[in-house]
Formats: structure tokens, sequence, C-alpha cells
């Protein structure tokens, strides 16, 4: 992973940390699947896994806005693409039972 993906990771996590206080989250930097396929050069591609008490009672695409909002302006420089796994704690596959 270069600096600059190591940096951007780092600010991902500081960003999400603060906005939604998460029990878990993990950062994956996918970017090099991606290498050589369209829109590569204009940014990272990662995958974000947060389990979080803000999204009890939202609905998936709210989940997804308020990560999207934390990190708006890294998806005009330096994200490219976003996978998003949100979860409320004590969901399937929040890893809190």
């Amino acid at each position: 992973m270069s600096a600059a993906a190591v940096s951007l990771s780092a600010d991902i996590e500081a960003r999400l940390r603060a906005a939604l206080a998460p029990t878990e989250l993990s950062i994956r930097d996918d970017s090099a699947q991606h290498a050589g396929h369209a829109g590569a050069r204009e940014g990272g591609h990662f995958h974000v896994a947060v389990v979080s008490d803000r999204f009890t009672g939202l609905q998936r695409l709210a989940r997804h806005r308020l990560v999207y909002h934390c990190l708006s302006d890294l998806m005009q420089r330096g994200i490219h693409a976003l996978a998003i796994d949100a979860r409320a704690p004590g969901e399937p596959g929040s890893g809190q039972a």
C-alpha cells in the first residue's frame, strides 16, 4: 500500500471514529485489485465495515448517507469507489451478539 493510501485510510478512520463512535471499524484498501481498470487512476477503492449505535433504527440508505457525509470531500479527491457495510450492534454480521 502506498504512503498516500495509508494516509487516506487513516483519514477515513479518523473521520468515521469522530462522527460515528463505532464499536467496530475496519477499512480495507482494495485499490490493487482495480489496477488498470477505468477510473483506477482517479483515486482509491476502499471497503469500510462499521458497527455503530448511530445506525440503530436506520435503513441501509440512511446509514450509507451518514458514512458518505463524513467522507464527502474525500469522495472528490482521493476515493474513487467506496463499498460500505454499516450495521448496528447486535445485527447479523456485526460481530456483536
